[in-house]
C-alpha cells in the first residue's frame, strides 16, 4: 500500500515573504507597462491605417 505522505512547504519568514511580494509587485508593474505600450502601439497603428484608408477612399472618390 502507498503511504499518505504530504509534502508541506516550509513556512516563509517575514523577510522572504516581503521579498516575494516585492518581486511579484515588480513583475506585475512590468506586465502592466508592457501591456500599455502594446495598446498604445496598436491604437497608433490603427489610426495610421485608418488615415491611409480614408486618403485612398478620398482619392478614389475624386476619380
Amino acid at each position: 500500500m502507498t503511504e499518505n505522505v504530504s509534502f508541506r512547504r516550509k513556512p516563509l519568514t517575514p523577510e522572504q515573504r516581503q521579498a516575494r511580494d516585492a518581486a511579484r509587485r515588480q513583475e506585475a508593474e512590468k506586465a502592466m507597462r508592457d501591456h500599455e505600450a502594446a495598446q498604445k502601439a496598436f491604437h497608433a497603428n490603427r489610426e495610421r491605417l485608418k488615415a491611409e484608408r480614408l486618403a485612398r477612399e478620398a482619392a478614389a472618390a475624386k476619380d
